[in-house]
């Protein structure tokens, strides 16, 4: 990687359009970068779904977040984004909000303009601050952040509850207060992704979630349109629950998972996913050189 993380992602973002898988754990984030994904986004929603059985409203805290993207950066070797939420608070809290998450290794996060507590960004009932106590917030990131490489992206709701001129207006305020880019959340047709990315000259994301509002156009499309962040924040998630509640409902009925094991990850390729034979050899070389007379 190069002198930070945030450097890293800024260099993939000038080459090429950036595909993010979802990671909520150090694993799935490992999967991911084993699969030849040059980057990780750490979703909020995945994370609170998988660590607590909750969903996503705004209960983790900055700091079981910040733990989290931790052991998630120390499993993979390439950039992450994360998820902030709203900052969890006011100027001050984001100011430390960027802080905690910037020292846990990221290369950046992003920061909506919801009301909180938030909603997911797919849903109804959906509200949003003032533009300008957003833009307060953005502007403290920018301040907060003691690397100036690393990423703040400034998400905005609007679309959903103001419609798209009023997204396009806050993005632009938001990029004028310090963002370095913008995550429009909910364009609901491939017109409107490509004309908010002609209205907003930034480094922009695009969420690809599932069972959204947003259509699931490709990263090509997206490319082309100009979008330079892709997320698919929810995918790994989804797909493995599903595998898990198949399986379990096969040993619930037969008493067995004999039927599933082809389509298992096998021992060792989890072993070597984890990486455990480096840790034996660490082992071994320990014992081999300090060994009793």
């Amino acid at each position: 990687m190069n002198s930070s993380p945030g450097a890293a992602i800024r260099e993939l973002i000038q080459s090429a359009a950036v595909v993010l898988p979802g990671a909520f754990n150090a694993l799935s984030a490992r999967l991911a970068e084993s699969a030849g994904f040059q980057a990780v986004y750490i979703s909020g929603a995945g994370v609170t779904n998988a660590l607590t059985a909750m969903p996503d409203i705004a209960l983790l805290t900055l700091t079981e977040m910040a733990q989290q993207c931790r052991y998630i950066c120390n499993a993979a070797s390439v950039p992450c984004i994360a998820d902030a939420d709203t900052g969890y608070g006011d100027v001050l809290n984001v100011a430390r909000a960027v802080r905690e998450l910037e020292a846990s290794g990221l290369a950046g996060i992003h920061i909506e303009d919801q009301v909180s507590p938030k909603r997911c960004g797919h849903l109804d009932g959906k509200q949003v601050i003032p533009p300008r106590e957003m833009a307060r917030k953005i502007a403290a990131a920018a301040k907060a952040k003691r690397n100036p490489e690393f990423f703040i992206i400034a998400r905005t709701d609007a679309r959903a509850v103001n419609g798209l001129d009023d997204a396009v207006e806050r993005a632009l305020l938001y990029l004028d207060a310090g963002a370095d880019g913008i995550f429009p959340e909910a364009l609901e047709s491939a017109e409107e992704f490509a004309e908010f990315a002609r209205r907003v000259p930034a480094t922009l994301l695009a969420n690809m979630t599932e069972f959204g509002k947003s259509p699931l156009l490709n990263v090509d499309e997206l490319a082309a349109l100009g979008y330079r962040l892709i997320i698919f924040p929810m995918t790994q998630l989804r797909v493995m629950m599903k595998a898990a509640e198949s399986v379990l409902k096969e040993i619930k009925m037969s008493g067995s998972q004999r039927g599933f094991t082809e389509r298992m990850q096998s021992r060792a390729e989890l072993y070597e996913l984890l990486r455990y034979s480096e840790y034996t050899a660490f082992d071994q070389e320990i014992a081999a050189n300090w060994t009793q007379d």
